[in-house]
């Protein structure tokens, strides 16, 4: 007994340790096996981030772990994923990983966080032809000798993942996603059951069709499997799409060539409540206590064989006679519905699939609305007829219909139109050969929405059709203090709605009040902003110009409002193309003068852009510098003027995205000229600290009258040509710039007459001749930084007046020299040139000095000597000579 125990312990002992060894010995080796097997057969590169071998967990099975596995396809496809999954949980049996060879069986697999994109191109290449090819030979004693990979698969399970289909042969378009699938059967077995459930949202587009839309599929299904017919029947099976229940049975065989299908379905009752279930749930609501009259049927058989050349043949049919339906908080009821449907193909070739929609018709109080429609060779020419004939109060629609849509609702819609046509005259433009005609009107039409400022009222708007053209009788709206009255015409509707063409159109539009805020929505509340702010998805985007518009308006307005600036008698043309809106000849008159402009706006880069040249002629200053940020931001110094202004504005740049433009990307240039202007200084610190530092400068006498000036601005900065204003008798010339930021960079040069710079410089210029002192002028410098509103201001006012001092002291010596010369030169000409004064200055000489002297006769040298004394006014020495 105790050498059993003994035994047993030890085997447990070699089981727990080969638990924890095993996945360390054999996990290289088990990754390695994975990678070398799929990329032995496959044209495409399989790769993983991680792997981890378990067997604790999954004993006695080895369970393997692959991380973030992607499957990359080669050329055609070059580079694109074909298959992605965050993680994939493989069990196989312990054995497998005693075995030689790269042969893997599989039991059990989990697939979590996938994406499948599957694609075929315009060539008929599909991505997922990955599969290597191989001879004949080889492939035969592959086939006999080992199969690489085996499914003995006992369940598998997908969630989370994504399936999309796209084929760009047949225009098609599959995508099921947030899609969950298991399946749980010994599919080792010959013949077997297979139990499924599967859910996810589906969507099928063919031909820029929306068939299905995000709905909603779910499925239980129990599959028969037989390997040997490789036959797989639909034993017990129902389904649900959106809330639309279906029950169905056949099978699906795969033969050597082709493949057989034999399938019928059926909704499993005839309750009007069938045809709600089918639309979604966020249009239709709760159908739960929705009381229906009537029945809706969808019946359905798909069989045939699908080759090369053949679809199986199909009839579906749909159909309602005499239905009603009312929700239970809803006044009114939607009557004598009725709708008969077919979509068949009763050859098996896919071009004779056709769509005949005989009756469509409804009654909503006592107005009938009636529809019918035919679509034949669906896959080929597709030809179209249709009819369309009815009268509508649209207010009943939220009576009877709980969408967020038709609430608020008011006015009466008539329709009578018919139209046929096949799609390659669509496609070639070749409209004559389509036959279009009727007419639609829309009257008393109101409608409230979160996203209009107020009540839009049409008031009527009538459209007539003919192949070619789609007039547009008359249109006359009102929205808030807005008005709008138009006419045109539409050239291509059908190429635009059929062919992917430009809409191209004429429209004349007047109105006596354009209100620009009417057509604002405000702002959402704080709270709202953090959510939208914590999603990318939901951050505001830029608005876009239509890049399928490609139309002319011209455009009549007796007075358009914009924010606080009212403009009158607005007049142009806008063109609309490329995703660009171009305006020429535009005018209007605005703060008493007139303004026009030519320029276009454009969204076809991701940051829209615009360019702009602007004529305007008198406006008033003071008003279209507070009110225009633009004006204000190339010359901010001009809203203290009073006057008027003519300027020629040349700029481009890019705009934000609720259109109003970057200032720090605009650049241009301006030429401005002011009329009959001044200054008023008590808002602006600029003048009143120039002022300060200048005591002399009154800027109320500033002369400003036909100053003329240009500038130009880029990257957020205004650069100002030099220029000149007067004041009285100084003049002071300006050069530099300043920032849209506000920031200055100025200099000045303040010519000043020297009359105006203190006593001491005064009491000089008393010394010189009044003509000479009137023209004395000093350049006083100015350097002006800061901003407009905290402006510094430097001046070399002090250095200045001292310097003229120094130059009228030096001055005035210059010119007592300067006299002195000239007596010099007097008395040297008297001496050596006139004997008669000669003799009579000497005799007056020696009298005087006869005193002194009068035994001494005086000689020439000695009446130049006191000549020279005279002259620079030595009188110490004739003091003394006197005495």
């Amino acid at each position: 007994m105790k050498k059993v125990v003994k035994i047993l312990g030890i085997v447990i002992v070699l089981i727990i340790t080969a638990i924890f060894i095993i996945p360390i010995v054999f996990e290289g080796k088990i990754i390695e096996m994975v990678k070398t097997t799929a990329n032995n057969n496959l044209k495409a590169t399989l790769d993983f981030e991680d792997a981890d071998l378990s067997i604790w967990s999954s004993f006695p099975s080895a369970e393997v772990s692959l991380h973030k596995i992607s499957l990359i396809n080669k050329a055609p496809f070059e580079g694109d994923t074909l298959f992605y999954a965050d993680q994939i949980d493989l069990k196989l049996p312990l054995g497998q990983l005693f075995k030689g060879g790269s042969d893997i069986s599989i039991t059990s697999f989990a697939i979590d966080k996938a994406n499948l994109a599957i694609k075929i191109d315009e060539n008929g290449n599909a991505n997922y032809d990955i599969a290597k090819e191989s001879d004949a030979d080889i492939a035969e004693e592959t086939e006999l000798e080992s199969e690489p990979l085996q499914l003995n698969l006992d369940n598998y399970s997908i969630t989370n993942s994504k399936i999309s289909y796209i084929d760009a042969t047949s225009k098609m378009g599959f995508l099921l996603k947030e899609f969950n699938h298991k399946g749980e059967g010994n599919l080792s077995s010959v013949t077997s059951k297979l139990n499924t459930k599967t859910n996810g949202l589906v969507t099928f587009e063919m031909d820029s069709v929306a068939y299905l839309n995000n709905n909603v599929i779910d499925l239980e299904a129990i599959i028969g499997i037989d390997l040997n017919e490789n036959k797989f029947s639909f034993l017990e099976n129902k389904a649900l799409i959106n809330q639309l229940p279906l029950v169905f049975d056949g099978f699906v065989k795969i033969n050597e060539n082709n493949q057989e299908v034999a399938i019928n379905f059926k909704t499993p009752s005839s309750d009007f409540k069938n045809f709600l279930a089918l639309i979604p749930e966020v249009y239709s609501k709760n159908i739960e206590g929705v009381t229906t009259t009537g029945n809706f049927d969808i019946t359905g058989k798909f069989e045939g064989v699908v080759d090369e050349t053949h679809i199986p043949k199909f009839n579906i049919i749909i159909n309602s006679d005499n239905a009603s339906f009312k929700y239970p908080d809803l006044p009114k009821s939607l009557e004598n519905i009725n709708l008969n449907t077919k979509i068949a193909n009763e050859t098996g070739l896919v071009k004779d699939t056709y769509v005949a929609i005989d009756t469509l018709s409804f009654r909503l109080e006592q107005e009938t609305f009636n529809a019918s429609a035919n679509l034949t060779e669906v896959t080929e020419n597709m030809k179209v007829s249709a009819h369309l004939d009815g009268k509508i109060n649209l207010a009943n629609l939220e009576q009877v219909y709980p969408a967020d849509a038709v609430k608020d609702l008011k006015g009466n819609l008539s329709i009578n139109a018919s139209t046929a046509f096949d799609m390659n005259s669509i496609e070639k433009g070749n409209y004559e050969n389509t036959r279009t005609s009727g007419t639609f009107i829309l009257q008393n039409f109101e409608y409230v929405s979160n996203e209009l400022s107020d009540k839009l009222i049409i008031d009527k708007t009538s459209l007539s059709l003919n192949p070619k053209v789609v007039k547009l009788n008359s249109f006359a709206a009102k929205l808030g203090k807005t008005d709008i009255q138009a006419s045109g015409r539409i050239d291509n509707l059908l190429g635009f709605f059929f062919n992917k063409e430009d809409m191209k159109g004429q429209f004349s539009l007047n109105s006596n009040t354009f209100s620009v805020d009417d057509f604002m929505v405000a702002e959402v509340d704080s709270k709202e902003k953090e959510e939208k702010s914590d999603n990318v998805e939901a951050q505001e985007e830029s608005i876009k110009i239509p890049s399928f518009l490609d139309c002319t308006v011209e455009a009549n307005a007796t007075t358009v409002l914009y924010d606080n600036i009212t403009l009158k008698n607005v007049s142009g043309t806008l063109l609309i193309k490329d995703q660009t809106a171009t305006l020429k000849n535009m005018k209007s008159s605005i703060f008493n003068g007139t303004i026009g402009f030519d320029g276009n706006v454009s969204t076809k880069s991701e940051t829209p852009t615009f360019a702009m040249n602007l004529d305007m002629n008198s406006l008033n200053i003071d008003e279209s510098f507070k009110q225009l940020s633009l004006l204000e931001a190339l010359a901010p110094i001009a809203k203290v003027i009073q006057g008027k202004l003519n300027t020629n504005i040349s700029l481009s740049g890019s705009l934000n995205n609720d259109f109003t433009p970057n200032l720090n990307t605009v650049s241009g240039n301006a030429m401005a000229e002011l009329i009959g202007s001044k200054l008023s200084p008590e808002n602006s610190p600029l003048i009143q600290k120039l002022e300060s530092q200048l005591t002399f400068l009154d800027s109320k006498k500033l002369d400003l009258s036909d100053l003329k000036t240009a500038l130009t601005f880029k990257d957020g900065k205004v650069q100002i040509n030099p220029f000149s204003i007067n004041y009285e008798d100084i003049k002071v010339d300006i050069s530099g710039g300043h920032g849209f930021d506000n920031t200055l960079g100025y200099d000045a040069v303040v010519n000043v007459p020297a009359k105006y710079l203190g006593s001491d410089v005064t009491k000089l210029l008393a010394q010189l001749d009044e003509k000479d002192s009137e023209n004395i002028q000093i350049p006083v410098n100015a350097i002006i930084s800061g901003s407009f509103t905290n402006p510094s201001i430097k001046t070399d006012l002090k250095s200045a007046v001292t310097n003229l001092t120094n130059q009228l002291v030096t001055q005035q010596k210059n010119k007592l020299i300067d006299k002195g010369k000239e007596k010099v030169e007097d008395a040297l000409k008297d001496l050596l040139g006139n004997k008669e004064t000669a003799k009579d200055t000497t005799s007056s000489v020696a009298a005087k000095d006869s005193v002194k002297n009068s035994n001494t006769k005086p000689t020439v040298e000695d009446v130049a000597k006191d000549a020279l004394k005279n002259l620079f006014g030595k009188k110490k020495e004739e003091k003394d000579t006197v005495n």
